[in-house]
């Protein structure tokens, strides 16, 4: 991982959940526009609690197609939203 990276990563990890706000979050890899068996990179991620992110309500919990019915966001528009949280 670059400086770059690393340094975007540590802004994520210090935002809210990009779903409820909570603190205390996991920098999720998004899965949209990412083919099998690859990980998106450090600038691709977003912050997301623990149930937003591998509970039952969770991402990794639901699949991605559901969860973002549940949430009513996509992932991308998500990642807009860290992005612009970050001021990047």
């Amino acid at each position: 991982m670059t400086k770059a990276e690393k340094n975007h990563m540590d802004k994520v990890a210090q935002l809210p959940c990009a779903v409820c706000s909570r603190f205390g979050v996991h920098v999720h890899h998004i899965r949209t526009g990412i083919g099998m068996g690859r990980r998106a990179t450090a600038f691709q991620t977003i912050p997301l609690c623990h149930e937003h992110h591998q509970g039952m309500t969770g991402i990794h919990g639901m699949g991605r197609k559901a969860w973002e019915r549940h949430i009513g966001k996509t992932e991308l528009q998500l990642l807009d939203e860290t992005i612009g949280a970050i001021g990047e």
